[in-house]
């Protein structure tokens, strides 16, 4: 599990996001996600092999085809597709592996763990900042 300042340090020092399995369609999650960070201030950088563009990002087919370094790989892939994703942020030299709600994979997060990435996994990176940093009120109410 974990904790709430690291959850806090993540969301404040690392600012470039790669989120594997972005939408386009609007009424997705990863979509949402997308599009809230951006407002936030992050770098959004779209994976996904069936677009060329969503939220007006160059979307690219794959994490190794990204040109430039990447902070967190925020994965919406269902769990046993993990692997293969934590192997990939792990050859860029991402810094966080950040598994959305409902995403746990041990062994995976273990081998990130192990290559000297941070691991969040079963969170959403939305909500998360949206508690720490995004300004809601004292009711927790945005």
């Amino acid at each position: 599990m974990t904790d709430i300042n690291t959850l806090r340090r993540i969301l404040t020092d690392y600012k470039r996001v790669a989120i594997v399995g972005l939408s386009d369609n609007p009424s997705r999650p990863s979509n949402a996600v997308g599009k809230y960070l951006l407002e936030h201030g992050f770098e959004v950088i779209p994976v996904n092999p069936k677009y060329d563009k969503i939220l007006g990002q160059t979307c690219y087919p794959d994490l190794a085809a990204i040109p430039t370094p990447v902070d967190i790989v925020d994965l919406f892939q269902r769990s046993e597709r993990v692997p293969p994703f934590v192997d990939a942020a792990i050859d860029i030299g991402a810094k966080v592996v950040w598994m959305q709600l409902d995403i746990v994979h041990e062994e995976a997060a273990q081998k990130a763990r192990d290559a000297g990435l941070e691991v969040v996994m079963d969170r959403c990176i939305k909500i998360e900042h949206a508690r720490f940093l995004g300004g809601l009120n004292t009711n927790g109410v945005n």
